[in-house]
Formats: C-alpha cells, structure tokens, sequence
C-alpha cells in the first residue's frame, strides 16, 4: 500500500455506498448497533439535503419576489408544481379520503417529523410537530435580516391573505389554486395561525366537502362550489 494513501480500499468503498445498503447489511448480519448508527447517519443525510435545498428554494423564491413582484412569484410556483405533478408527485388512483390521508401522511413523513393524526365526526387533521418545512424554516432564523429571505409583504391569494407572510410557504396556497382548478373543489386543505409563525398548520380533510368554510375558498380567491 502506498505511503500516500489516506483510505484503505474497504473504507473508500464503504464510504461510496448507500447508507440504506449499509443499513440492510447490517441488519442481515444482526448487528443491532451498527444498525441503529446507520439510521441515525441516513436520518443526518437526508436532513441535511432536505432542509437545504427548502432554503435553497425560498433564496430562488426571494429572488423572484424582489426582482419581478408577487405575480411573477405566483406564475413560478404554478409553473413550477404542474412540472412536479408530472414527474414526483402523480395522482394516486383512489381518491376515497381513506387513501387520500394515507398518502398526504407518506408524503409528509418525508419531513422527518413525528405527525399527529385527529380523527372526528366532520373530518381528519394531519399536523406535523413542528412543520417539517415552512415552519422550521423559520426556527431556523432565516427570515431575519442578516439572512434575508423575503416575507410577503401585502395580503394576497397566495398568502391567504395574509400580510408579512414567509416566503417559503406560499406553495400551499398555490398548490390549494391548482388542486381546485384541476379537481372543482379541494383535497386537503389548511388551519393556519395568523401569524404563520404562531402555530403549526394542520393538513384537513372534510368527510363532506359542503362543510368546508367558505373562507377557505375566498382567501385563495375561488368561490365555494354550489351544493349538487
């Protein structure tokens, strides 16, 4: 072996493998301590890549805002989820609100935080501690100035009509526009703090979309469809 080597074979190897395949490995061999170190390191992977490319994509978003104004904004994220729908996130095929929860909750795992899911007579809220996205975004400091991702200044449909509204998060409001557009009426739809920063938001589903407020559709600017 070279002097100048830093790495044996083995680690250079190891180190270009997938965490996951580590992992299975050593669940194989029944080395339940490796096992848990390996999904503790695959947990820091994925974390990081997550809650980097969510700056990433408010810094684009800031961008956008501040060179071209809210409209622009709002083309972008339009333009951007109809591109997303057609490659990552596809329509499942049933549509019962059963399997619509199960698949927003395998969607929002991808969060990596612990969901708390609320069953009642009108309806199912899913809500993450904390909001794996917008709101640790903002945990995070990232909307101060010495950081400087834009807050929505002006009360708009993409911000629910709210004002001072963090930048990241206008892609619920838009994703809300499209899903009514594409559909006649919501899936999930959103319980907000006003602030934003108040609270976590809950993701709800309505057993009968009549008992859907009315607000819900204003604030987006859409009118609440006429009962059949």
């Amino acid at each position: 072996m070279s002097r100048n080597r830093i790495f044996t074979e083995q680690e250079l190897k190891e180190m270009g493998t997938r965490t996951i395949d580590l992992l299975f490995e050593a669940i194989d061999s029944g080395d339940k301590n490796k096992a848990k170190e390996l999904a503790g390191r695959m947990y820091r992977e994925f974390n990081y890549l997550h809650d980097g490319y969510g700056i990433w994509v408010s810094g684009l978003q800031t961008y956008i805002y501040k060179k071209l104004g809210i409209d622009a904004l709002e083309e972008a994220e339009r333009e951007a989820h109809t591109i997303e729908a057609k490659t990552v996130f596809t329509p499942i095929e049933q549509t019962d609100i059963r399997s619509l929860v199960e698949h927003l909750a395998s969607g929002l795992r991808g969060h990596l935080q612990p969901i708390t899911i609320v069953e009642d007579d009108e309806k199912i809220s899913l809500t993450m501690q904390p909001c794996g996205s917008g709101e640790r975004i903002i945990q995070r400091g990232a909307y101060e100035p010495e950081v400087g991702l834009a807050r929505i200044k002006d009360p708009h449909p993409i911000t629910w009509g709210m004002k001072d509204f963090p930048i990241y998060c206008v892609h619920c409001p838009v994703m809300e526009m499209l899903q009514i557009e594409a559909t006649g009426d919501f899936g999930a739809c959103h319980i907000v703090a006003e602030p934003i920063h108040n609270g976590s938001c809950q993701f709800v589903f309505y057993k009968n979309p009549a008992d859907i407020p009315e607000e819900f559709y204003a604030r987006i600017g859409k009118k609440k469809p006429k009962a059949p």
